[in-house]
């Protein structure tokens, strides 16, 4: 059986019309987020922070369905994952880089000796009153 019989295969009208009622499904599932996000414009929490959170997570839902299906992310777990790892690891070294080079920085260098002086504090003083 060659490469080109099994890709055949897997196109038969049964998988296609599977495929296709996939793609609707998830079409309608960001329809249906897109309609959740609008809807939190008009809720109000007492705290912001609940309101981002929902936001982000809704946001989240949305990007993982378009990544891992329109995108085909979720057939390639293997490389996906080795690329997440090497990324995070990365981003982890260039974060603790800037947390380790922020304490060299000026600013910090005076806190750091002298931990009781506060930063200088401007004070204006009142304008004169013109002459008539």
């Amino acid at each position: 059986m060659s490469a080109h019989q099994s890709a055949d295969a897997h196109s038969t009208p049964e998988e296609i019309r599977k495929h296709i009622k996939l793609y609707v499904m998830i079409g309608f599932a960001l329809l249906l987020g897109t309609i959740l996000t609008v809807a939190m414009y008009f809720v109000h929490f007492a705290d912001m922070w609940v309101t981002v959170t929902i936001a982000l997570i809704i946001a989240s839902v949305k990007a993982s369905l378009v990544a891992g299906f329109f995108m085909h992310l979720l057939s390639e777990r293997k490389l996906i994952y080795t690329t997440l790892t090497v990324t995070g690891f990365f981003f982890a070294g260039l974060m603790a880089l800037t947390l380790w080079a922020m304490q060299d920085s000026p600013d910090n260098a005076i806190h750091r000796s002298h931990p009781h002086v506060a930063p200088a504090a401007v004070t204006a003083k009142p304008a004169p009153a013109p002459a008539h």
